[in-house]
């Protein structure tokens, strides 16, 4: 179930929202814009497992005293797949992505997104990171989400 609102943008200015009582700390002068419930975020997570083999024989030179040649040989396999990190809610200001969970919760500047990637369901982000990976919001709305997140990125 989305909350929904009209966004009428008047010469350039954006109108005050209600949050939906979205328990955030909104920086002084920010504007909620839209609110997304029942948002799930998503993240790649990479799993790393070592293969390894091993053979060789050992040789008896007395008793009690055994020569052993051997070899062995191992390689990390890496494995990345998308887990859900937490379910909750998404809130869209003018200046930040705020995302409240049960386990997580962040505020995201846009000048920290480096860029957005569009989903039918959702919207991917890649923060300003060395080793950035995408994190995804699903929305169930996603095209709305990719072109309001994008543009209020620009403003």
């Amino acid at each position: 179930m989305k909350y929904a609102a009209i966004l009428l943008v008047t010469n350039g200015i954006i109108p005050k929202f209600a949050s939906m009582n979205l328990p955030i700390n909104l920086e002084k002068g920010g504007t909620v814009v839209w609110t997304f419930v029942n948002c799930e975020y998503i993240m790649d997570k990479t799993t790393r497992k070592y293969v390894s083999s091993s053979h060789g024989v050992s040789v008896r030179l007395m008793r009690g005293v055994y020569y052993r040649r051997s070899s062995f040989t191992g390689k990390p396999v890496e494995k990345t797949e998308r887990v859900r990190v937490d379910s909750g809610s998404l809130g869209v200001t003018d200046k930040h992505l705020y995302f409240v969970g049960k386990a997580k919760s962040f505020r995201l500047p846009y000048t920290k997104i480096t860029s957005f990637e569009p989903f039918n369901n959702g919207i991917g982000i890649f923060r300003d990171t060395k080793n950035a990976k995408p994190e995804i919001f699903v929305t169930q709305d996603g095209w709305f989400t990719y072109n309001l997140v994008t543009n209020l990125a620009k403003l």
